[in-house]
């Protein structure tokens, strides 16, 4: 029998039509083939994965995605997954599509993952802000549709994880191919072997249950990602439909998570100017072998005209016998949003010579990545205060939002709080209340002269101005859209 399939709505590369994509019940491969005819058939919004679970979807079109805070991204991580974010992102803004749908986005600095590397603290204080300030420099920003925030400031995903740990099973996570190429150890290695054992990390072993708790925190029905990490987001699927069918066999009502969908961009993979036959990354120690999202025109000239290719004349498309041209070729077809196979683009190129086609990608490059290192170098100026306004409301939202699913998951595991109702009641001052201490610098606490119960009952109000948080507010706009969605998953 073939396999059931379900139209998915996803947008076109292009503001004016909608394209149709069938998909199995199997993970979403970048290969299928799309249709061009537009439809407005809503069937994805009522998702079944089973005869006997359901997850209602609404009209909500839910993204989720994250990336690592390594600094600032390379050309493949933007190829890759980030431009995509800014699509989702302006798509949300496009009133043809909101007529129908509410699409909402939230992207984030996966910074809790980063505890996995050794890295200094100091270094990663900079690379965090690095990475945030690379996805405002691309047009990301937060709006009523769109949440863009750090992991770390939403305490959700730990205490979802833990929940999730409780369900996950050590044997699918030994089979995860991740924590065994970080430690670089073979595939075949499990935890029988004492070099794994005497390596690996908790952390690192678990990884996969805090990236599932990042996705269904949000109730995410559409996860960007690349090829490398749809292991993960089958991963995520499986806990998640496990949990759903724990909570529905002991009584607690409807599936509390939705089953989300990876989506594949069209970039599969962007190789290294200097050694083509590996992945473009950040951990080679030649800086020439990437391009940066922030490099400056110069840079990418010096940078492509250096790139590794060879001396055959003419450019042609051969991944196997010419791995250096082939991968600029790739980099061409997708900085220019080419509908065109490689071969062909190869052939309309077969007689350039190798300087002007260096030349050719290089200018397409620049054009592609226009804008983003002025607006990334006036982010990082010290009195710019944009980038903190935007961490803060990025931190805030999506606060709101996982707190909502993890009260619904606590409650269908029986965890709701019993202090409740004690709640709505408007508690009322003590009599003997005291006014509030301010605390200065050369005072402690516990010192010696200072009776216990000195400060019992009275708030502490630091005077410092280096304690001093400024409380910043949300625009209006998000305020009445949030109301408008109240009661909605």
């Amino acid at each position: 029998m073939p396999p059931r399939t379900q139209p998915v709505l996803l947008r076109s590369l292009t503001s004016r039509k909608v394209q149709k994509r069938h998909f199995s019940q199997g993970l979403r491969r970048a290969d299928q083939t799309w249709g061009e005819k537009e439809d407005l058939d809503t069937a994805w919004m009522d998702e079944r994965t089973s005869s006997n679970e359901r997850v209602p979807l609404h009209k909500t079109r839910r993204v989720f995605s994250g990336i690592q805070p390594t600094g600032v991204p390379h050309l493949g991580n933007y190829l890759g997954a980030l431009r995509q974010w800014k699509r989702f992102h302006d798509q949300s803004t496009d009133p043809n599509f909101s007529i129908n749908y509410e699409p909402e986005q939230y992207f984030s600095v996966v910074d809790l993952h980063s505890l996995t590397g050794d890295i200094a603290p100091q270094d990663r204080l900079r690379l965090r802000k690095e990475s945030f300030a690379s996805l405002l420099a691309m047009g990301l920003h937060n709006t009523a549709e769109t949440t863009v925030f750090f992991q770390s400031d939403v305490w959700c995903h730990s205490e979802l994880m833990w929940i999730l740990s409780t369900f996950a099973s050590t044997g699918y996570l030994s089979r995860m191919t991740q924590w065994k190429s970080k430690l670089n150890l073979p595939d075949t290695a499990n935890l029988d072997s004492d070099e794994a054992t005497a390596k690996l990390k908790l952390g690192l072993f678990s990884y996969p249950v805090l990236q599932a708790a990042d996705i269904l925190l949000y109730r995410a029905s559409m996860v960007p990602v690349g090829e490398d990490q749809l292991q993960h987001i089958e991963f995520t699927r499986s806990l998640a439909r496990t949990f759903n069918s724990h909570v529905q066999r002991v009584g607690s009502g409807q599936a509390v998570f939705r089953i989300p969908w990876p989506v594949l961009s069209p970039a599969k993979r962007i190789m290294s100017l200097k050694r083509p036959t590996q992945k473009m990354s950040k951990s080679d120690p030649d800086p020439k072998s990437r391009i940066l999202i922030t490099d400056s025109k110069e840079d990418i000239y010096a940078k492509v005209k250096g790139a590794v290719t060879d001396s055959e004349p003419g450019i042609s498309f051969d991944p196997e016998r010419r791995p250096g041209v082939s991968n600029l070729i790739e980099i061409l077809k997708h900085v220019t949003e080419s509908n065109q196979p490689s071969q062909f683009i190869a052939k309309d190129l077969e007689n350039t010579s190798m300087r002007a086609f260096k030349e050719m990608v290089a200018g397409e490059i620049v054009k592609a990545l226009d804008g983003i290192r002025d607006n990334f170098l006036e982010l990082m100026q010290p009195n710019n205060s944009r980038l903190h306004d935007e961490v803060f409301q990025g931190g805030w939202k999506a606060r709101d939002k996982a707190k909502s699913t993890l009260q619904d998951v606590k409650q269908s595991l029986g965890l709701q709080t019993l202090a409740l109702p004690w709640l709505e009641k408007e508690r009322q001052p003590r009599k003997d209340s005291r006014p509030e201490r301010v605390v200065r610098k050369e005072e402690e606490l516990d010192s010696p002269s200072s009776s216990p119960d000195q400060f019992e009952g009275a708030p502490i109000r630091h005077s410092s101005a280096e304690a001093h948080v400024p409380i910043r507010h949300i625009p209006v706009g998000h305020e009445k859209r949030s109301s408008g969605r109240s009661g909605r998953s």
